[in-house]
């Protein structure tokens, strides 16, 4: 019989025991390796040193530092490391910065055992857990409008230092993206293949300096590539 490949290696920080228990367990039974689990931002960070996991999933709030700011200093250390943040509620405050400062993505802590370990394996291979729907009503309430100064005749802030680097195509892949397209969904809006859609999607990353889709739905957004309250159809 052959082995199954092996999961990530995962961190879990969260300050309730019941969560920290419960989500090794689940984890553990499903053939992924649980590196260490802390109680709160300053063991997660102190852990992830030293274990230097896959991904890490986060608690937002905790005690002596909170899970953003264990994010920031964990991505800092160990850039390869991909963090998911673990909150109570679908639209937390804080997610956004959360994103914006490179975390993968985010999970409810009621997620089911299956979405859970999913979610896990996703991040782990360097893919980003953005729900189409949760993303975009994320960013619209939290992403920043764009200003006076942002060029409203045309719609258009000032473009980020790197965006000319794009190609036409590469500025309507990124900005499909914003809108939470997953690879077979920007395939089928684009007509071409998935193959295709990854290329464009990895030059994306490598001309801007993005570590995944959810840097680049953050940046769509504060470029202007996408508004808040935009429908979401094919650009052009």
């Amino acid at each position: 019989m052959t082995a199954a490949a092996p999961g990530p290696r995962v961190l879990i920080a969260d300050d309730q025991e019941l969560v920290r228990t419960g989500f090794q367990l689940i984890l553990t039974a499903r053939g992924i390796e649980v590196a260490g689990v802390a109680a709160d931002g300053v063991e997660a960070v102190s852990m992830a040193r030293s274990l230097r996991p896959d991904v890490v999933l986060l608690d937002i709030r905790m005690p002596r530092m909170d899970g953003l700011e264990a994010a920031r200093r964990i991505m800092a250390e160990l850039p390869g490391a991909r963090v998911i943040m673990l909150t109570t509620f679908d639209l937390d405050q804080y997610v956004y910065a959360a994103l914006a400062a490179g975390a993968s993505g985010f999970l409810l802590k009621d997620v089911t055992p299956e979405h859970l370990a999913a979610a896990v394996r996703l991040v782990g291979t360097g893919d980003a857990l953005l729900a189409p729907s949760i993303t975009r009503r994320l960013v619209e309430r939290c992403a920043p409008a764009p200003g006076p100064s942002a060029n409203a005749s045309a719609g258009v802030p000032a473009p980020h230092r790197d965006l000319a680097a794009l190609t036409p195509r590469e500025r309507e892949v990124l900005t499909l993206m914003g809108h939470g397209r997953s690879n077979a969904e920007l395939a089928g809006e684009l007509t071409l293949s998935e193959a295709t859609v990854k290329t464009h999607v990895a030059r994306i990353f490598a001309k801007l300096g993005l570590r995944d889709r959810a840097q680049a739905v953050v940046l769509a957004y504060e470029t202007g590539l996408v508004t808040p309250g935009s429908a979401g159809g094919t650009p052009g």
